[in-house]
């Protein structure tokens, strides 16, 4: 072995050290800012510990908690340190896993009774004194039944039960601060002194590996940053989005409701809701229609033999519900749209003339989530999607696919989404002919062309690895709302496979038969998601074109009630949402009220504004605007309504 190495840095400078230097080591070296703030490494572009030893020449990137790797390696070193902390408080309590979601962590244990605010007090104490304690990470390798050995040890049988399901040939690592030890791929710091600016923000019930079969676990989230300033913001954000919670707010407002009787997962719109619904209906249809979409409806349920065709049955059966027996054959309520565009197209002859065909609907569809995973409309069993299927020659393919992606950008404008990603989501080897189609050369060839289509459209992405549909490469379209909260809103797929399981031909311009490509798009995703996103993007301060409630008419007294119904009538006529309140309540009172709903416009009336023909205008956060005619009022609200402009707060 040599005694000197050469490292690269991505300025392309290079240094040489002596041969098993560790990456914490060079990090001191560059500086003792970049030492104190680094958390990991990259080594040839693989993401290790700081306390690696380096024997060869490399390419070096030291990763600080600012990048988003290194807040990767923070929230995963958290997530042990808050695991270590509850078994140091609860020594009998079990751990099962505990993965860095977005800006979170979380981890589930196996405790006798569910944690307490008090509890969550405590455990976030503990991993203070523990952090401060700056313990060393060190990284330990396993065979897999030298794992097992270990953890049957320390009485973790759910551990075991993970390190079972694992290839013999596998090598397993774990991470030990102190006396604590859990299996971990990492990386992680090099001590627990790294660890400086965390919260313990909930806990919940969670079953074991989210199977309401399996035992109900307690599962604690927390954050961690790597500057008081960001841990802040954070902590901001949430609160502000606790504000503004669907669920909290579409129960206030009366826009959906969800019943025991009728089943979990299964929302019922009231009224207000459905007028959203209709709206954001009546704006997909408009934009379709100009873009050459052609609309059709399909039936909620189907014969078991068109999803084994699709491939549904075999990659999507978990999430689909069980059959049903009608005359001997399974039937089954449909998870989603395509097989049936498929049917469509395949109904009559078509010609490379006919091309390309979209077909759109909005399509009632039923997928069976684990009651652990529902969540408010985000994450429901019954939801319509602004579906679509666009049938195109390859040649076509490249304008239709950005098409699609540019009325993404087009509703983002409406809606007020300034902050948005779109994820390319690839296939990987190892799954193919499980989770994917196995026809690696087409997957190959596919991914190349969509890769080109967005390259040459301008359209910024980043790339996921294992996150295709079964039957092609997709675009994940990631949006955060105004307060920074992410969603997945949408999805664009490209289809290479299920159209020749179909036998979907076209002729060609030479009379030969040929097959199309089908892209699979949804830029609304779901009503349910969708509305969900929106109440908290908004706050519920909808967009006066959006809001269930346009205008609220305000009387002063009783004398003028005739007047204030020939202006509901008035502003009714031209299809603006009014309310009149003629309670016999004080104005204020009554503008409270008016606040409290939302509502955008308010039209004051008292003997003054009766006699002149007028009524006094005030709208939320701009307060009073003054007296105005009916007529001019109407009209200039009838044209904000029209150009659907995106009025609304911004600041929570």
């Amino acid at each position: 072995m040599k005694n000197q190495i050469t490292l690269t840095f991505p300025d392309n400078s290079t240094r040489t050290y002596p041969t098993g230097t560790t990456l914490l080591e060079v990090a001191e070296s560059i500086g003792t800012r970049l030492a104190k703030d680094a958390v990991a490494a990259q080594i040839n572009g693989k993401l290790t510990d700081l306390t690696e030893a380096i024997d060869i020449d490399a390419d070096i990137n030291i990763i600080t908690g600012d990048s988003t790797e290194g807040h990767e390696v923070l929230l995963h070193s958290t997530a042990h340190l808050m695991a270590q902390a509850v078994k140091e408080l609860f020594p009998n309590a079990r751990v099962t896993i505990g993965p860095a979601i977005e800006n979170r962590f979380y981890y589930d244990f196996d405790v006798e009774n569910p944690f307490t605010d008090e509890d969550l007090v405590t455990i976030e104490e503990k991993m203070k004194e523990l952090a401060q304690n700056d313990y060393p990470v060190k990284r330990k390798v396993f065979s897999k039944d030298e794992a097992i050995d270990l953890f049957k040890s320390m009485d973790e049988n759910y551990k075991v039960e993970i390190i079972q399901e694992i290839s013999p040939e596998e090598v397993l690592s774990a991470y030990q601060q102190d006396s604590f030890i859990d299996l971990c791929r990492g990386p992680h710091v090099p001590s627990t002194g790294r660890i400086k600016y965390f919260k313990i923000l909930n806990s919940s019930g969670a079953y074991w590996r989210g199977d309401e079969n399996n035992k109900m676990l307690q599962r604690i989230y927390g954050t961690v940053f790597n500057t008081k300033k960001e841990l802040k913001e954070y902590l901001h954000m949430l609160e502000e989005a606790k504000k503004r919670d669907h669920r909290k707010l579409g129960k206030e407002l009366e826009l959906f409701a969800f019943d025991d009787e009728i089943g979990p997962g299964l929302p019922l719109w009231l009224p207000k809701g459905t007028i959203i619904i209709e709206e954001l209906e009546k704006l997909a249809k408009e934009t379709e229609r100009k873009a050459g979409y052609q609309r059709v409806r399909t039936p909620h349920l189907t014969k078991g033999n068109l999803y084994e065709k699709s491939g549904h049955l075999k990659h999507y059966k978990e999430s689909m519900y069980p059959a049903m027996d009608v005359d001997g054959i399974d039937y089954y309520v449909k998870p989603m749209n395509c097989p049936h565009h498929h049917k469509i197209y395949a109904s009559v002859p078509r010609s490379y003339r006919d091309l390309p065909l979209r077909l759109a609907e909005y399509g009632t569809c039923y997928r069976y989530e684990k009651s652990g995973q529902l969540f408010g409309l985000m994450r429901v069993r019954s939801m319509q999607m602004n579906d679509a299927h666009i049938y195109c020659t390859k040649e076509q393919f490249k304008e239709e696919f950005l098409s699609v992606c540019q009325m993404y950008l087009t509703y983002f404008k409406i809606f007020g989404i300034d902050k948005y990603e779109m994820e390319l989501c690839l296939h990987s080897s190892e799954g193919l002919g499980k989770k994917y189609v196995n026809e690696p050369e087409l997957w190959i060839q596919t991914e190349q062309d969509v890769r080109k289509a967005l390259d040459e459209g301008e359209i910024n992405y980043t790339e996921k690895s294992g996150e295709a549909a079964f039957y092609g490469p997709k675009i994940d379209v990631q949006v955060w709302s105004t307060v920074g909260r992410k969603f997945t809103l949408a999805t664009n797929q490209v289809d290479f496979a299920i159209p020749s399981l179909f036998g979907l031909n076209y002729t060609n311009e030479r009379g030969e038969e040929a097959t199309p490509l089908c892209i699979h798009r949804a830029p609304l995703g779901t009503h349910e998601r969708f509305i969900g996103f929106l109440i908290e993007h908004y706050s519920a301060d909808f967009p006066l074109w959006l809001a269930p409630v346009q205008v609220a008419i305000l009387t002063v007294s009783e004398k003028v009630e005739n007047y204030a119904k020939s202006v509901q009538s008035k502003l009714q006529n031209v299809d603006i949402r009014v309310d009149l309140d003629d309670r016999p309540d004080k104005i204020g009172a009554k503008i409270r009220l008016a606040e409290l709903s939302k509502i955008n416009v308010m039209l004051i009336i008292g003997e003054r504004e009766a006699k002149e023909n007028t009524v006094s205008v005030r709208r939320r956060f701009e307060g009073d605007i003054g007296s105005m005619n009916v007529d001019n009022l109407s009209s200039a609200l009838v044209e904000e309504i029209n150009q659907r402009r995106n009025t609304y707060r911004k600041e929570g």
